[in-house]
């Protein structure tokens, strides 16, 4: 991980991220292809690291309190890789419903998961991890 924190999220947070990893989850399931660069491959989405950071998720929250967005503020360690993968694979999930009605509800979640991830890093240590 890189430059990790502790970060303390509602679980209403946690289920938006949870919801986000499974939308890149169902890409690479319905045919996304490393080879010729379909779905979430596309994007350069790396699968493992995703199921790694679904399980860090599962790990502190519980399935029902990930469906509901419902529950107590919880710990977990994040990297800025992390979060970066978070928000890639929300640009995935706003291009990929740019044509569906519920676009909106997308674009706020997006709105909602920065607001919650990125505040924890600096702009002088996301433009380095950027610049790397």
């Amino acid at each position: 991980m890189t430059l990790e924190r502790e970060i303390s999220l509602p679980a209403a947070a946690a289920a938006s991220i949870e919801q986000i990893i499974g939308i890149m989850l169902d890409s690479f399931m319905a045919g996304g292809d490393p080879v010729h660069g379909r779905g979430a491959f596309a994007w350069g989405i790396d699968i493992e690291r995703v199921v790694e950071l679904e399980q860090r998720m599962r790990d502190v929250w519980s399935a029902e309190e990930l469906s509901r967005g419902e529950g107590p503020d919880r710990s977990i360690v994040l990297g800025l890789d992390d979060v970066a993968l978070v928000l890639q694979g929300m640009a995935f999930t706003e291009v990929m419903s740019a044509e569906l009605p519920w676009v909106d509800m997308v674009r706020w979640t997006s709105d909602f998961v920065t607001s919650e991830l990125r505040q924890h890093w600096t702009d002088a240590e996301w433009a380095g991890f950027n610049g790397s």
